[in-house]
């Protein structure tokens, strides 16, 4: 289904069914002999969604081997094992406030160890947030630290709610940008996005995110090809048209020029981190290994 200008989702709808691939992904990550990831939530979350080929897939009834892609549930572990560190880093630092633009099915606010001082943010579409708030409250979970969700589009005035939400842009903070920068977003929405998480940003505030390098390969070919895959298996969901192709900035180019300081990791650093074996994976610019990896300190305004 193509991307209209103001198209709104769920987590069974257009790029909201991202989310919940991502979280089945790693429902069954977490049940894997040793995992390297812990994700109590993950299934129960996409049993709730409605889309019936992923809860399959979160419960085990199906497996991501039975369907020739057994390199979705360890990529997103390990790209789950990456940014599941940041957080963590950051609030040792003494930062604060941590911002999770985009969240989905995140439940890192309720899985992860937080100081008692923090605040985290969630960014999302209205009915992502409420969805995932009250089946979690109806598991009985409850945050690990001050939650305060900011029901908006990233396309739209976000910032104007996360301030109106009690976010300080006077003090450090700590954003997570996990699965946005990959063709999910408009090239202007991307852009102006990092335009105003700098604006927001005091010095001492951390950023972790992975992107699409300038001229990378799409990876909506990747998923349409997955779509049509999984369809034969039950899937009712379209994944063609889920990205767009506008340009858009490198990432990590614009943050270095706009007072950051960056690090680059590639998917076979993170492979390596998390001492799992690439398999069948494809670590090339071609395939899985054309999305890149950052980490960013603000050093000035």
């Amino acid at each position: 289904m193509a991307r209209t200008e103001n198209d709104t989702w769920d987590l069974a709808t257009s790029v909201g069914v991202t989310a919940t691939m991502v979280a089945a992904a790693r429902a069954a990550a977490s049940r894997q002999p040793n995992p390297i990831i812990s994700d109590p939530y993950a299934a129960p979350l996409v049993c709730a969604a409605g889309v019936d080929f992923f809860a399959r897939l979160a419960r085990g009834d199906l497996e991501y081997s039975d369907l020739g892609s057994a390199w979705i549930a360890e990529f997103f572990a390990v790209r789950a094992h990456f940014f599941d560190q940041f957080f963590p880093a950051s609030t040792s630092a003494g930062i604060q406030q941590a911002v999770i633009v985009g969240s989905g099915l995140d439940s890192r606010v309720y899985r992860l160890a937080w100081p008692a001082d923090v605040v985290v943010y969630e960014i999302d579409q209205p009915a992502v947030l409420e969805f995932k708030s009250s089946t979690l409250a109806g598991l009985g979970a409850r945050p690990a630290a001050e939650l305060r969700t900011v029901a908006a589009d990233l396309r739209q005035d976000w910032p104007a709610a996360l301030r109106e939400a009690g976010f300080d842009s006077s003090r450090p903070s700590a954003w997570m940008l996990e699965g946005l920068m990959i063709g999910y977003l408009p090239g202007d929405a991307q852009n102006r996005m990092l335009d105003d998480i700098t604006a927001l940003s005091a010095p001492g505030s951390r950023l972790i995110a992975d992107h699409l390098p300038r001229g990378a390969q799409s990876i909506g070919a990747l998923m349409e090809a997955l779509g049509e895959t999984w369809r034969q298996y039950g899937l009712d969901a379209d994944f063609s048209g889920l990205t767009y192709t506008h340009e858009r900035n490198d990432a990590e180019d614009y943050l270095q020029t706009h007072g950051w300081v960056t690090s680059s990791s590639e998917l076979s650093d993170l492979l390596q981190a998390a001492g799992v074996p690439a398999g069948d994976m494809d670590t090339s610019p071609n395939g899985q290994g054309a999305i890149k990896y950052l980490l960013a300190a603000r050093t000035a305004r």
